[in-house]
């Protein structure tokens, strides 16, 4: 009597296939969260503010910056329409872990959210994330297929 004959790579074939689609959905739902937080973003950094009103160097044009506590108000642009926004993934025995990072490019940002000695902050990050979080939420609670 024979041992039935084996499909040794039917199974992983099917196991590996399985794993590939389930990171591949992973990753673009966090792709779809860093959008979601860059939508946030967008929407907390526009907007008038209530401090005081300056003149634009080199202008006659004015503008009204931020008061203390409030997000940053838009001067140039730069800190609105320079962000990166990536996904980083580590792997681990018990699965993949899966960030969604969007982060400032201008080197003035952490001066702006947490204030200096000549000047008070006007935080900004919490707040992206708190306008973001439900729709990063909606995103993950999907039905994974």
């Amino acid at each position: 009597m024979t041992a039935p004959k084996k499909a040794p790579g039917k199974l992983k074939i099917a196991v590996d296939e399985t794993v590939q689609k389930l990171n591949q959905e992973v990753a673009s739902r966090g792709v779809r969260a860093t959008n979601a937080l860059r939508n946030a973003e967008l929407e907390v950094l526009r907007g008038q503010r209530s401090g005081r009103v300056y003149r634009k160097p080199h202008s006659k044009a004015r503008y009204t910056a931020s008061a203390p506590g409030e997000p940053p108000a838009r001067r140039t642009g730069m800190l609105r329409m320079n962000w990166n926004g990536t996904v980083e993934s580590v792997s681990s025995g018990s699965g993949i872990r899966v960030s969604a990072v969007l982060e400032s490019q201008e080197k003035y940002s952490v001066y702006l959210e947490n204030g200096t000695r000549h000047m008070a902050a006007r935080p900004f990050q919490q707040e992206i994330v708190d306008k973001a979080a439900p729709e990063i939420k909606r995103i993950y609670s999907e039905k994974y297929e």
